[in-house]
């Protein structure tokens, strides 16, 4: 066995030897939620922007878009624009031509106003609207028309219902052998009624919708691998869905 060889051996048996430490995965959400009485996600930012999201999420989506090289990104939700500006940056590195088109209910205008003047503008095209809403759909779609590669990253409203409804529209729009990223399934795994600024809860978040989107579908499936490596993720539970067919 060469030294490549080896070394990733020892990697998939020593993931696998953690896959099964159900105490370390216990660990992990206790993390999970002490950090995030002070806001642990808001802590970082990208290329001069707040991403909120955990480092080690990040890194994952950083490994997925060198392994599939996406030529489009489309993300619902914009926020502070670190997730729009990490994704363009990414194919900035990977010298293709590729886009993100971005769609939010509410672009605030200070948030608007920095990511415009960011350098990684040039990639970028920012939506304002509702991402369920049939207008701005048809609009995103047109836009992805002629794209190879296309991925997509759900992360504006985070009820059962919303996110259900993204993913009936927008998974149609990724491609083959590329991912829809679900931030935010960790609320099934808070404590009920964790959650008390927003409408959703357990019971009722993007895990829900995930489950329940499954059932209808053989052409996604879950990449628990990701997870699974993770531990500490907003994407618990296999929020990274892969398309197989």
């Amino acid at each position: 066995m060469n030294p490549v060889e080896q070394f990733n051996q020892e990697r998939k048996e020593a993931l696998l030897q953690m896959n099964q430490d159900a105490e370390l995965k216990q660990k992990s959400l206790e993390w999970m939620l002490h950090s995030d009485k002070y806001k642990y996600t808001y802590n970082f930012t990208w290329m001069g922007r707040p991403i909120i999201k955990y480092p080690q999420d990040i890194m994952a989506m950083q490994e997925l878009i060198w392994q599939v090289q996406p030529d489009l990104i489309i993300e619902t939700g914009i926020a502070h624009g670190g997730s729009i500006i990490f994704s363009a940056s990414m194919m900035e590195m990977l010298g293709n031509d590729g886009k993100v088109i971005a769609v939010d209910i509410d672009i605030r205008k200070h948030n608007r106003d920095e990511i415009e003047k960011h350098p990684m503008m040039k990639r970028i095209t920012m939506l304002e609207g509702s991402s369920i809403d049939e207008k701005i759909v048809q609009q995103i779609a047109g836009y992805a028309e002629g794209f190879k590669k296309v991925m997509v990253v759900l992360d504006s409203n985070h009820t059962h219902d919303h996110v259900l409804r993204e993913l009936q529209l927008y998974t149609p729009l990724v491609s083959l052998n590329s991912y829809i990223l679900l931030p935010d399934t960790f609320v099934e795994f808070f404590p009920k009624g964790y959650v008390t600024n927003r409408p959703w809860d357990v019971g009722n978040n993007p895990y829900t919708a995930m489950e329940a989107f499954l059932k209808t579908t053989a052409e996604f499936v879950k990449d628990e691998a990701i997870t699974n490596k993770l531990l500490i993720t907003e994407a618990l539970g296999g929020g990274y869905l892969k398309r197989i067919r």
